[in-house]
């Protein structure tokens, strides 16, 4: 038995672990199954009964022995709208609910490898996977795994219900089926495979294009670039046209071959039925038998269907597990999650371990580097602070104080001693150090929403509850951003695409506002004046350490020299 290569065994791994995030329980799944035999079911026992009605009729038997047909034809009519209405919703609803099951576990995945794990990648690509593929992973339960299983059972009773009729005619329909969908299949398979493993692609090349035309649209209307971006953005839509018009060709030429086989079991079936009819064959079930292959078919065309979808399904998760499955660099942080009671026991436990009068944060030796770098960036800095005091680190650029940053909330892995109110951070989950250490960035990310969005997500859980407009603006008036607010607007005021509407220095008081939102204990400030004019910057730096609660603590990163009037103790970096 040929094995496979370790490398081709670990992606088949990574690609059912991803895909198994796309599946809903199997009690979830169970009546979508059942409600679509009974739909696709009703589509063959609908045409062979009618056939059958059709046939006695012209035969001029008494009312009452068609009662029984004629009603279940109308059973049968109403049955397949039925089941299927019922069939849809039921089956969707379970793929539905579990998409966002998935894409809220891919992008916790996603996290930890933010810094330094994902730069191999363009953003487009990353975007593509995370919108584009993990939605396509929804078809496995709806177009993959329940057509296969539904059609099996549907096409095996089929063939089961017209060998009571007639073995011969039996033994006809399998062979077209065998030899007529296994033509379709090989046919769709060469056809559309090599599209499906470039379809990602190319939508990535065109969510790369658009990213690019609005991130830069500046830089590219200043150097005179906007037409040939746009004939890139156009080349890409070609490229994925394309792509997808050869789809539709093999999807319409496999149909075309099952339609074909259909036909050519039905001439068949009634050419091996014909020297039986009228000896233990009637004129009814002859008929019967020889139209069924046609609705056979038409459930049997969801196999080609099935396997070209599945081919699209893994592709997708292919890509998603490239992003997510991998192991992480040494560097980042493996933050295996507990949920539920454990978890809440764990965190009782940390609480009462806590030591009374201990530093908020005090690291002793600590040490780091960014993913793929070969000597540590911060290698021995020794930190200590309590609550109501400010300490500032400073070092040039280079230095590794962004590193730092990212090590204190846990996104860097870090060696040497690293405790929060007296307990080993290490001990503790990474959502929750980040429940304690809140980080503003040099470049905070802002929603291309209205501030009230930009605002309101920082307090927005059951544990502290939803901010109201009032704390919303008593926190904007605490950054000294009530006034502008009100001059734009309102807490209805626009932001713009990543905060390009507004300055630098107002984005970092509204990442500043977020974390006195969130309740952060101590409040890392990265580099908040990085860009901001020096005079506008010591005002900045002034009014960003006032704001802050006299209860938290601040460690405030920075390259420049303080503002005189400022009390912090320093560390060089």
């Amino acid at each position: 038995m040929m094995r496979g290569s370790p490398e081709s065994d670990i992606r088949v791994r990574h690609r059912r672990a991803v895909l198994e995030r796309a599946l809903p329980s199997r009690a979830r799944r169970a009546p979508g199954i059942v409600l679509g035999v009974l739909a696709d079911a009703s589509i063959v026992g609908l045409l062979g009964l009618s056939m059958w009605l059709i046939v006695r009729a012209g035969e001029q038997p008494p009312i009452l022995h068609l009662t029984f047909a004629i009603v279940g034809v109308r059973a049968l009519a109403i049955g397949r709208a039925a089941f299927r209405y019922a069939e849809r919703l039921m089956s969707h609803d379970a793929a539905l609910t579990q998409l966002a099951v998935l894409r809220s576990s891919t992008f916790a995945a996603l996290v930890p490898r933010v810094p330094g794990a994902l730069e191999a990648h363009r953003r487009g690509e990353v975007l593509a996977a995370f919108v584009d593929d993990v939605d396509q992973l929804q078809d496995e339960p709806l177009r993959v795994r329940q057509p296969l299983v539904v059609s099996a059972i549907v096409t095996g009773l089929s063939v089961v219900v017209v060998a009571l009729i007639s073995v011969p005619a039996a033994l006809v329909l399998l062979g077209a089926l065998v030899v007529g969908g296994g033509i379709a299949i090989a046919l769709a398979g060469r056809l559309s495979g090599a599209e499906d493993r470039e379809m990602s692609a190319a939508r990535a090349a065109v969510v790369d294009a658009l990213l690019e035309r609005f991130a830069a649209g500046e830089v590219l209307a200043a150097f005179g670039a906007i037409d040939a971006q746009r004939e890139r953005i156009a080349a890409a839509e070609r490229r994925l046209a394309t792509l997808q018009l050869r789809r539709a060709r093999s999807a319409g030429l496999t149909a075309a071959v099952l339609g074909g086989a259909a036909g050519l079991a039905s001439v068949l079936a009634i050419a091996v039925m014909l020297p039986g009819l009228g000896d233990g064959l009637t004129a009814p079930l002859f008929a019967a038998a020889a139209v069924v292959p046609a609705a056979v078919f038409e459930v049997f065309a969801q196999v080609p269907a099935a396997l070209a979808a599945r081919r699209s399904v893994q592709a997708s998760a292919d890509r998603v597990a490239e992003l997510t499955e991998g192991a992480l660099p040494p560097e980042l942080v493996v933050d295996d999650r507990v949920d539920g009671r454990a978890a809440e026991l764990a965190e009782e436990q940390r609480e009462s371990a806590a030591i009374p009068g201990a530093p908020l944060l005090e690291v002793h030796g600590l040490s780091a580097r960014y993913p793929g770098a070969s000597q540590d960036a911060i290698s021995g800095v020794d930190l200590v602070v309590r609550a109501g005091e400010t300490l500032v680190v400073r070092g040039a650029s280079g230095a590794g104080k962004s590193t730092l940053a990212l090590a204190l909330v846990r996104f860097l892995e870090s060696r040497g001693e690293y405790r929060l109110r007296g307990v080993d951070a290490r001990s503790m989950r990474a959502d929750e150090v980040r429940e304690i250490v809140g980080l503003c960035e040099q470049r905070p990310y802002l929603f291309d929403s209205d501030l009230r969005q930009n605002l309101k997500f920082a307090r927005d859980s059951e544990q502290r509850g939803t901010a109201s407009d009032d704390d919303l603006w008593a926190v904007l008036d605490r950054v000294g951003l009530a006034d502008w607010a009100l001059e734009r607007g309102g807490l209805d005021a626009r932001l713009g695409a990543d905060g390009s509407w507004i300055s630098g220095g107002q984005a970092q008081r509204i990442a500043l506002a977020r974390a006195i939102l969130a309740d952060f204990p101590v409040v890392v400030l990265d580099e908040p004046t990085a860009g901001v004019d020096r005079e506008l910057a010591d005002r900045l730096v002034v009014d960003l350490l006032g704001a802050v609660p006299e209860d938290r603590a601040v460690i405030l990163i920075t390259h420049t020299d303080l503002p005189a009037g400022i009390s912090a103790t320093l560390v060089e970096l």
